[in-house]
């Protein structure tokens, strides 16, 4: 069998790098190209052919897999004249590796279903050094029949690969991971300034909050126990307390003329969920407000919950109390 690889970038470069490794060991061989022919000479010293187009490396090719900027490239690898759609062979498999929109995902994917080839959106997260130690995940969309033929290569590019259903679902989890975190950049940003004037030196402040229970805990772990059972009672901390926490930062913030525009809105949906009669609902009950908004109810069976837990544990000594 050859596997090909387009787009020999930051990432790519060290993804294909790993992913031939395993090739190399498995007898099968290994297609490479980039717009920089260069990109591509440390693996033809491994053995790796250069192929003169996605085309050209298409023909060759069962499997393929690529790693580009963002929609524009990736469109244009697969549908132009000289792309994959040309020449890829009936029953061929192209992952997208590439942060895409999941409306071109869905589009290319339509249009390589009625030549019979297979398109799975596979957007990966660990960045650079994540990509040269093979520590990634990768979110795959698409059919799970194909995906489960083809995991072998997907474990030699990074050590979480996991289907997450339907083509398009792999890039809506990459942006839900992705936004959330630039939001928390944004509320981490606010809240340590407002802390960083308040009169604590910054690396002290860092080390006291990296204790607590959101320092301790992995980021989407919080969510298991309330807001995707939707079960807010018995409460594991009090909306009412933390409504109380939240104004003491917001005062505190106005006092020392810090801009608290994340905290504020948290604090308004807060307000709102108390004037519902919620306070002794758990502190995450406002999460509710947001479902309600998009015609949203969320009740995932706790022994589906359960299960995943098994699968991948919460992290050691994190603290049960928001």
């Amino acid at each position: 069998m050859k596997v090909g690889f387009i787009g020999l970038g930051t990432m790519g470069a060290s993804m294909a790098a790993n992913l031939q490794t395993y090739l190399l060991k498995s007898n099968h061989g290994l297609v490479v190209y980039d717009v920089n022919r260069q990109a591509g000479d440390a693996h033809v010293a491994k053995g790796a052919t250069f192929a003169e187009s996605p085309k050209a490396l298409a023909e060759q090719c069962d499997v393929i897999f690529a790693s580009l900027p963002g929609p524009p490239e990736v469109e244009a690898v697969a549908l132009d004249k000289d792309g994959l759609l040309a020449g890829m062979k009936k029953g061929a498999a192209f992952f997208d590796l590439s942060t895409n929109s999941p409306t071109l995902v869905r589009k290319i994917h339509a249009l390589f279903a009625e030549k019979g080839l297979h398109m799975l959106d596979a957007p990966v997260s660990g960045g650079p050094n994540g990509a040269r130690s093979g520590k990634l995940a990768l979110w795959i969309g698409g059919e799970e029949r194909v995906y489960n033929e083809h995991k072998a290569f997907l474990d030699a590019i990074g050590d979480q690969a996991r289907y997450v259903g339907p083509i398009g679902a792999g890039s809506v989890a990459k942006l839900v991971h992705n936004c959330a975190g630039y939001c928390i950049n944004t509320a981490l940003a606010e809240v340590f300034s407002m802390g960083i004037k308040g009169g604590v030196e910054p690396l002290a402040l860092w080390e006291a909050v990296r204790g607590g229970a959101r320092g301790r805990g992995r980021t989407f772990d919080g969510m298991v126990d309330q807001f995707l059972p939707g079960k807010y009672e018995p409460a594991q901390f009090a909306l009412k307390l933390a409504h109380k926490d939240m104004r003491l930062a917001t005062e505190l913030g106005r006092e020392l003329g810090v801009p608290m525009r994340v905290a504020n809105m948290a604090y308004a949906e807060m307000t709102e969920a108390m004037n519902r009669g919620w306070e002794k609902k758990d502190s995450r009950s406002p999460m509710q407000l947001q479902l309600e908004r998009v015609g949203l109810e969320l009740k995932v069976d706790p022994q589906r919950i359960k299960e995943a837990l098994e699968r991948d544990p919460p992290a050691k000594g994190d603290p049960k109390r928001s």
